[in-house]
């Protein structure tokens, strides 16, 4: 096929690509040693290129030729031959943990930089042009965070805002929300944007020893929006996970009978929204958008009824012989909520407050709480992307893969959530990742442009490739094959040519 004239630039992706370190084997399937691949379009033209992120993690597991680094689902222990002394103290460092720096999930722009990212305190640097491992940054000298979310926000000042945890704090775990700018004023060029890092503000968790598990958050033009959800980490069980020998995973729990709470936090004020608002319990990874609307904040996500999805890629699940069991238990859901900001405060217990046209519900319980029940737009879809123009903004489409009762996508899918009309790209043998759009420079409308996604094939003859749709019909317009093993990916973002600094800068 052919690619537009204009489509120049970088694709860049992210996820876990060695599971097997000399005699031993990562448990789980996010475990797995971070591999970014990029994908360069030049005047027609595309060239591949990987390589495995030389974190500190890696290198220690690779001079050790054994993993010797715990990840989430896999703890790893020190070498047995050494002293009692050595033991006793890993033993006592492992309270809170000194987490890995494996950024396997995503890509995060600062300013003219590029980090991996995963969801520790840890970040690397890397050069989008030669994947090259560049410094690591420790977000916990900046602001006090355990951990954070691999999926930051931008803003039109090009300002990252993104959303940690702060476990046991002076007493305190709170969820905090932080800023950091794409640059740095005054002729330093070379000072840290991350030192002009600044807290927006902190949301007091439920719970001091629990606090929830998030992946992303939402942002409208005036409001941050965070679901406090009912899957939660036991800090306790945390602290001695390595003692017990047990890993980190082990420490999440989803408590079914909870509520899932949601948070609205006025940039502006940095003040929360006092009325409490609830739904019932799910568990979220992804947000897909939010916008505001007469009063209303409306946000999107993609809902499970349960945990199973991080359940099914533990590597004994994903294996040949458990391909049939291995089955969801719930369809992820894309559910959109109606949110009444504005809303009589007389109103009858019982009665609801949404006063747009919408299937969302919003009802007034007798202790002024807000009970919410979403709309359903429709079901089995993950790893959702949008025009991120659109962000924070009414809009019309998602692109997303198609995840029915398997975990492993089979299609990808442009679906609207205005008319429910769903477009569909998909191969025999085929698993495509997370779809990315990218406008076309003179876009008129939101879905002017092309979605690229990256399609690894379950049968071994196959060549895995890069795939171009035009966005508008979802057609193909082009692929580039490329002859060398290919791993499923989770993340990643398109860097257009003039975002890239030359070599020579």
């Amino acid at each position: 096929g052919q690619l537009p004239t204009w489509l120049q630039g970088i694709l860049l992706r992210n996820g876990p690509g060695m599971h097997t370190i000399g005699d031993t084997k990562y448990n789980h399937w996010f475990d797995g040693l971070a591999l970014l691949h990029s994908f360069t379009f030049k005047n027609g033209e595309v060239y591949y290129r990987s390589k495995y992120l030389r974190s500190d993690t890696y290198n220690c597991n690779i001079e050790a030729n054994r993993i010797v680094v715990s990840e989430f689902g896999t703890m790893a222990y020190p070498d047995p031959c050494k002293n009692i002394f050595a033991k006793a103290f890993s033993y006592l460092s492992h309270v809170i943990p000194e987490f890995t720096d494996n950024c396997l999930i995503n890509i995060m722009k600062t300013g003219d930089d590029f980090y991996a990212t995963s969801e520790t305190n840890f970040i690397r640097k890397i050069n989008p042009q030669t994947l090259e491992t560049l410094e690591k940054i420790d977000y916990s000298k900046y602001v006090a965070v355990n951990v954070t979310t691999s999926h930051p926000h931008y803003d039109s000042a090009g300002n990252i805002l993104n959303m940690g945890t702060s476990i046991v704090d002076k007493g305190k775990t709170k969820y905090i929300l932080f800023k950091i700018p794409p640059s740095v004023p005054g002729k330093k060029k070379k000072k840290s944007c991350f030192k002009h890092l600044e807290v927006v503000c902190s949301i007091p968790s439920c719970s001091l020893l629990h606090p929830s598990y998030y992946h992303s958050f939402g942002i409208t033009e005036n409001y941050i929006v965070f679901i406090e959800q009912p899957f939660k980490l036991d800090i306790v069980k945390m602290a001695t996970a390595y003692i017990r020998g047990v890993n980190w995973a082990s420490c999440l729990a989803y408590h079914k009978e909870d509520k899932t709470w949601f948070h609205f936090v006025d940039k502006k004020t940095k003040k929360e929204v006092s009325t409490k608002f609830y739904t019932d319990a799910m568990v979220l990874f992804h947000h897909v958008n939010a916008y505001e609307e007469d009063g209303h904040i409306i946000f999107d996500i993609i809902a499970h009824t349960d945990n199973s999805l991080y359940e099914m890629f533990y590597l004994k699940n994903l294996s040949e012989d458990s391909k049939e069991n291995n089955k969801l238990t719930s369809i992820p859901t894309c559910k959109r909520f109606v949110v009444p900001l504005q809303y009589d405060k007389d109103a009858e217990v019982g009665s609801n407050l949404v006063t747009l046209p919408s299937a969302a519900t919003a009802v007034k319980e007798k202790d002024g709480s807000i009970y919410c029940q979403p709309e359903i737009l429709c079901e089995g879809i993950e790893l959702p992307r949008i025009n991120y123009d659109y962000n924070g903004k009414k809009y019309k489409y998602v692109f997303a893969t198609e995840v029915q009762w398997s975990p492993v996508p089979t299609k990808i899918v442009k679906f609207n959530v205005q008319t429910k009309e769903m477009l569909h790209w998909g191969e025999d043998h085929g698993w495509p990742s997370e779809p990315i759009f990218v406008p076309s420079p003179d876009a008129r409308e939101e879905d002017d442009g092309i979605v690229l996604t990256c399609v690894v094939m379950s049968d071994p003859k196959e060549a895995p490739f890069l795939l171009v749709l035009d966005a508008k019909t979802f057609k193909e317009l082009g692929r580039a094959t490329v002859d060398v093993e290919m791993h499923l990916d989770l993340h990643g973002m398109f860097i257009p040519e003039k975002d890239l600094k030359t070599e020579t800068e």
